[in-house]
């Protein structure tokens, strides 16, 4: 009777680890189209709060023949777009990502939060109180230019962008076809760190500090 018992335990370990082998054989990572997602929605919700110059305001035209077709899903504000049911092209799979981002309430909530701290964290960039590190979260360089406040900001931050990517590891799920569990979000969540910290290290300005993948802190 224990052999018994000890046999079905070893198959249904077995079972077990052949359903997280298959998760990890499944679940597509499709980098390029999360760097371009990562861009469009830091270009189109990151920087909406920043003041732009003004112009004169021209008479809208009506669109007309092809010009009057969508260019992107992404439209002009993500937020406001609308999911519809419909098949995913390869070749439009950075939208379909930027989009899937674009309908997850905590998403945009962080968005909107780090648009508002976006001032501030310059001014600590600029100084080289700050970094990115490897996983695109911020760190202290000098921590003799943070004041408390500024750690409470940098905390908050580094919150709005764990949510980021946590999204954007749950939209490569979904848009795989992929049930949403932990084991399968803990496997695609250190690419999608990985690709986030290269899109800001990208996005650095000359003087900034940014940890390589190595592990080395470097000023752009």
């Amino acid at each position: 009777m224990t052999r018994r018992v000890l046999k079905w335990s070893a198959t249904g370990l077995c079972g077990l680890l052949a359903a997280c082998a298959i998760i990890t054989v499944n679940v597509y990572f499709p980098e390029k189209a999360v760097k371009e997602a990562y861009k469009s929605l830091d270009e189109m919700l990151l920087k909406r709060g920043e003041e732009k110059p003004t112009a004169e305001p021209k008479p809208a035209e009506e669109p007309k023949g092809e010009e009057a077709k969508p260019q992107s899903r992404l439209f002009d504000q993500l937020p406001r777009v609308s999911l519809v049911s419909e098949a995913w092209a390869a070749e439009n799979y950075a939208d379909d990502l930027a989009v899937e981002l674009s309908s997850m309430p905590d998403v945009l909530k962080a968005y909107d939060e780090m648009s508002s701290r976006l001032p501030r964290l310059r001014a600590l960039f600029d100084a080289g109180a700050i970094g990115v590190n490897s996983q695109g979260l911020i760190e202290a360089r000098d921590k003799g230019k943070v004041a408390p406040p500024d750690e409470a900001l940098i905390k908050a931050e580094n919150a709005s962008r764990k949510v980021v990517v946590t999204g954007m590891a749950k939209a490569i799920l979904k848009l795989n076809k992929q049930k949403e569990s932990r084991a399968a979000i803990n496997q695609v969540l250190p690419k999608a760190a990985a690709t986030y910290a290269e899109i800001k290290r990208e996005e650095a300005k000359p003087g900034w500090w940014v940890q390589l993948q190595n592990g080395r802190w470097v000023q752009k």
